[in-house]
């Protein structure tokens, strides 16, 4: 079957959509969600479980703590609390940790940690995505169940400020906001004082049940200067600061309320070695988590270590604390630590809530939720629960009412952590099969447009593609066979759902013909490549072969790449394996450029040339001149071009001269910036330009870059756009001078100055620019 090479590009480009397609959908797994949808108002709960007689609580127990205060620092990393770097920096909290009354935990944060993901996390208890990634430049009204939407319809007067991010997740659920943008990051001073400015007048007044303070400051300073920054101490130690401020105002007001109010100080994702976050290192999913209130007694002697915890934990604690029924998505679990100091029947009555719902989850997700350990644990602890609550309700206090209530606890326990985990496990479920059929159909497609790699790139050819003899042959039937046998058999054993199994046969059925067809055509190319090359080679009047080296490289190339990218360590530092193919690409070049305009490949010196005009690549391009050059082509009066009558001109020396000057500006790119994971604190001579002892340097390198820029685009300019463009660029250059980033010829460097400007005065927001 005959296609032109744009047709042919075309189906490649349509076939390889829905290979993507078909991975996407088996590596972005269906979240775990309640069928129950969100009410208006506050669902009744579960009654208390009771064996042969009937419970006199059937209502949500009352609320652990009158005020809540969460103060999610961005890009808090555990050690920034608990280490070396707390204990400089922030010697309140640390004091709070180690001897006051708190409970403390380091909170493992799911991969993506990115803000908006970890604010869900944080309030609906539920993992979210890595589609939510995408969604964290422009984040959607947040429809799930969450810790947010149950305290409004409760009636809790709830006040925030901070990251916008919240405001656009729950609007119209705050009685007081204020928002503060994310993007300057180079702001890491105004971001937090529009949100310390509000909090004096705040601790003051007493009309609000949840204050949500969001600090940017934090994270600005990682993006910027990295973790290791002097700037992370100043920002801790005002952290510290703030929590000291909140923390005793909270203990003044608790004589005037009948319970104590409760500090959360939390942080949303970690941060890396680099200053980035939103991988799955350990310092980006570390993250603190203190709970402090007086109800949180310490005695002397008793030492608390961080405990490990997901923070999904925090919607389930957090619900409890406030008398909230818990978010019907979440997969947490209720921290235990909280609740332990409360009668053993509510104990009892808050892990049995948490526990309910879970199971509930864990059914409408799970075919198989029966045969779950979790489960089981869940319906042997509600049995003894009842059994205790049944020897409770008689006033029997003896021991064995004791021992009941502390073997039921454990039970509870275990049935929380257990459903916890498979939930979890649940939602990071990836649908292997449909995964591996998309993968095969994207290497099937990129296989077949390797093998017409030398004719694809032309515009005016046409290839021969081997789709239509293949497809009627034994071999494809065979083969859409024994697919279908595997279809069956995979669909019939896999206990999980696929997405291709809940497809209809018609459907399973054409991307079964599909992969099979892309096999057969491929191993039709490769046969016909190897009776080609081997007439090829008994041909005397074709004494090279069709694919030349600058070929063989771009297909190995392309295939070592794709490869690569299965190994984690290899994406990180993706940049270095660019580095090698570009500068062996250019090498090649190189020598295919030297052969095809001196050697013939029978060595022999070559007295002309030419170049194809109907190549839009210049890799295709040096492959015909190569494999072309027996053949003079007439120029437009009907003469050859001859070597001798173009050796010296510029178009000459261009061509001989490009490979070697592209690898001169990818060594130059090279040091320009540090990039990767493991060498992006080296130095390169971007920060070398960027210090302020070498501003003159900048500004020259600056106006000379702006200078080649007006050169090469002003040829063929009429005089207008000529002069436009040199204002332009002009523009460009004193908007740089203006900024401070540059200096104008005329004007001085005064180091000194500059030094103490940069130290001593904070940035200006964009605001401020604006006004300025």
């Amino acid at each position: 079957m005959r296609l032109g090479s744009g047709a042919f590009a075309a189906c490649c480009v349509a076939i390889e959509v829905v290979g993507v397609a078909i991975f996407i959908r088996g590596f972005f797994p269906a979240p775990v969600r309640s069928s129950a949808r969100p009410e208006h108002g506050v669902e009744t709960p579960a009654p208390e479980p009771v064996a042969g007689a009937s419970s006199n609580w059937t209502k949500l127990p009352s609320p652990l703590f009158s005020k809540v205060v969460i103060v999610l620092i961005d890009a808090l990393r555990d050690d920034f609390v608990f280490g070396s770097k707390g204990v400089k920096y922030m010697p309140y909290t640390t004091y709070l940790v180690e001897k006051g009354a708190s409970h403390s935990f380091v909170a493992e944060a799911k991969p993506p940690t990115v803000t908006m993901p970890r604010i869900k996390a944080l309030m609906t208890g539920s993992i979210p995505g890595f589609v939510d990634v995408i969604r964290n430049l422009n984040s959607p009204v947040l429809l799930e169940d969450n810790v947010i939407r149950q305290a409004k319809a409760a009636g809790k007067r709830m006040i925030f400020y901070g990251d916008e991010t919240w405001l656009k997740l729950f609007p119209k659920h705050f009685v007081e906001y204020d928002g503060t943008t994310s993007f300057f990051v180079s702001d890491y001073i105004e971001v937090d004082n529009n949100v310390t400015r509000h909090l004096d007048k705040v601790l003051k007044r007493g009309d609000w049940d949840v204050l949500i303070l969001h600090y940017l400051g934090l994270d600005h300073i990682g993006h910027i200067s990295g973790p290791n920054s002097p700037l992370i101490g100043h920002k801790l130690s005002e952290m510290d600061s703030i929590l000291m401020k909140i923390h005793t105002s909270l203990l003044s007001k608790e004589r005037e309320t009948l319970l104590p109010s409760l500090l959360v100080l939390c942080g949303d994702h970690g941060m890396s070695e680099t200053g980035s976050h939103g991988a799955s290192s350990t310092e980006e999913v570390s993250t603190p988590l203190i709970l402090i209130s007086s109800a949180f007694e310490r005695k002397p002697g008793d030492i608390r270590h961080p405990k490990h915890v997901q923070q999904t934990d925090l919607a389930a604690t957090l619900a409890i604390g406030l008398g909230l029924p818990i978010p019907k998505d979440s997969v947490g679990s209720l921290l235990f630590p909280v609740i332990e100091g409360k009668p053993m029947r509510e104990q009892l009555r808050f892990l049995h809530l948490n526990t309910l719902q879970l199971s509930k989850l864990l059914q409408e997700n799970v075919p198989s939720y029966e045969k779950d350990p979790g489960f089981e644990q869940f319906k042997m602890a509600e049995r003894l629960h009842g059994n205790w609550v049944k020897l409770h309700l008689e006033e029997n206090h003896s021991d064995v009412l004791l021992g009941l209530g502390t073997k039921v606890l454990r039970q509870y326990l275990g049935a929380l952590k257990t459903l916890s985990l498979s939930l979890s496990t649940q939602v990071a479920h990836y649908d292997i099969y449909s995964m591996a059929v998309g993968t095969v159909v994207v290497l099937e497609v990129l296989t077949l447009f390797l093998l017409s790699t030398p004719h694809v790139l032309c515009r005016k050819d046409e290839l021969d593609v081997p789709l239509l003899s293949p497809v009627s042959s034994l071999l494809f039937y065979l083969l859409f066979l024994v697919l279908s046998a595997v279809h069956v058999l995979v669909c019939t054993s896999s206990e999980s759902s696929c997405y291709l199994c809940s497809l209809p046969w018609l459907a399973a059925g054409g991307v079964m013909v599909l992969v099979a067809a892309l096999l057969c055509a491929i191993l039709s190319a490769l046969i016909r490549m190897v009776v080609d090359s081997t007439l090829l080679k008994k041909s005397a009047s074709h004494p090279s072969s069709g694919w030349s080296e600058v070929d063989l490289l771009l297909l190995l190339g392309t295939v070592g790449h794709v490869l690569s990218l299965g190994a984690s360590s290899f994406v990180e530092e993706e940049h270095q394996t660019w580095y090698f193919l570009v500068n062996t690409l250019c090498l090649a070049l190189s020598q295919e450029t030297c052969r095809s305009y001196f050697l013939g490949d029978d060595c022999e010196p070559q007295h002309r040339f030419h170049v194809e005009q109907e190549c839009v690549d210049i890799l295709a391009c040096t492959r015909k001149d190569s494999t072309s050059y027996s053949t003079p082509e007439p120029d437009r009066k009907g003469k050859g071009v001859s070597l001798s009558e173009t050796k010296g001109s510029s178009k000459w020396w261009a061509v001989l001269a490009s490979p070697w000057l592209v690898l001169i500006c990818c060594r130059l790119l090279r040091s320009l910036n540090q990039t990767g994971v493991q060498g992006a604190h080296r130095p390169d001579f971007s920060h070398w330009l960027t210090s302020s002892d070498h501003k003159a340097q900048l500004s020259g390198l600056a106006a000379l870059s702006l200078v080649v820029i007006f050169m090469l685009v002003q040829k063929g300019c009429s005089l207008v756009s000529k002069a436009a463009l040199a204002l332009g660029l002009l523009g460009v250059f004193c908007y740089r001078a203006a900024t401070g980033i540059v200096l104008f010829p005329w004007q001085p460097d005064n180091k000194s100055i500059s030094k103490v400007t940069q130290t001593t005065l904070p940035p200006l927001t964009f605001q401020q620019a604006l006004w300025a």
